[in-house]
């Protein structure tokens, strides 16, 4: 049996959650680092390739960029079947890993693959005993418990254009969004902050990511930042379905920009202040 998230826990395990096109060419702070917590040469990488349409190339580009940084030990999994989820062959790959990176793609496709599967307890297994679970792009949106499936990018936020669909549930009461600056996705967040109030908002620009450890406090690493919406203090929204295309209105929500260097608390919500 799996063991639960108490009510008191928002993380079990250590995340690395990126927000997309990562430096692959030139200092790559965010790849050697999730190297690094992989084991280095010792690591056993798994790259999971489910939610690409393009597996073969995205995973021998990844390969090629983990060999280079000195990981030997490197396996691509593509999913592309519930019944394949389920081969064992497949789920010791999982079982035998020290880190497992998510790529990026289409999120749905990554829970409605593997949710309820062997591949998925062997994945939460992994993650409870502290192998490094990563994710960039779709693989990043996924690992919370609420994800973000699409919305309108660069839009003023409106009531009810944003469709929400569960995650691998690995972080909880936070959901991420990712590209984000990049993309203009403050309105989207917004509004699903305003649908969820008692969860983080969490957007992550490209070559940024954070690193989460069991302590529920994250750092950010990489060249962008990290924009952080906390609607617990909300005291007004007119979110409603009734008039879905209306504008949304909010008041009295936090907002932290946190660069390279900086942490954040997700159980007290506060940052950790670099002075």
């Amino acid at each position: 049996m799996l063991e639960e998230l108490g009510m008191e826990e928002k993380v079990k395990g250590k995340l690395m959650i990126i927000g997309g096109a990562e430096d692959k060419e030139g200092e790559c702070v965010i790849l050697r680092k999730l190297v690094e917590l992989a084991g280095g040469q010792g690591g056993n990488m798994v790259i999971m390739t489910v939610a690409t349409e393009y597996p073969q190339s995205i995973g021998e580009r990844y390969t090629r960029i983990f060999e280079r940084f000195g990981i030997r030990h490197i396996s691509v999994i593509h999913v592309d079947s519930r019944c394949h989820a389920n081969d064992d062959e497949l789920v010791n790959k999982i079982d035998g890993a020290t880190c497992i990176f998510f790529t990026g793609g289409d999120q749905l496709r990554i829970t409605s693959l593997l949710g309820g599967t062997k591949a998925e307890e062997k994945l939460k297994e992994a993650y409870y005993r502290g192998v490094i679970i990563a994710g960039t792009s779709a693989g990043a949106s996924v690992m919370s418990e609420t994800m973000i499936t699409s919305g309108n990018d660069e839009d003023a936020p409106k009531k009810c254009t944003l469709k929400m669909a569960p995650g691998l549930g690995l972080l909880r009461d936070v959901v991420i969004d990712q590209h984000f600056a990049q993309r203009g996705r403050i309105g989207r967040l917004l509004t699903a902050i305003a649908q969820n109030p008692h969860m983080l908002g969490v957007g992550i620009d490209e070559d940024t990511a954070i690193i989460i450890d069991s302590d529920a406090v994250f750092e950010v690493i990489g060249s962008n930042a990290v924009t952080i919406l906390d609607g617990k203090t909300l005291d007004f929204t007119n979110v409603s379905e009734l008039k879905p295309d209306e504008i949304l209105a909010l008041t009295n929500v936090i907002m932290h920009v946190l660069p390279a260097g900086y942490k954040y608390d997700i159980k007290t919500r506060t940052p950790v202040i670099r002075r």
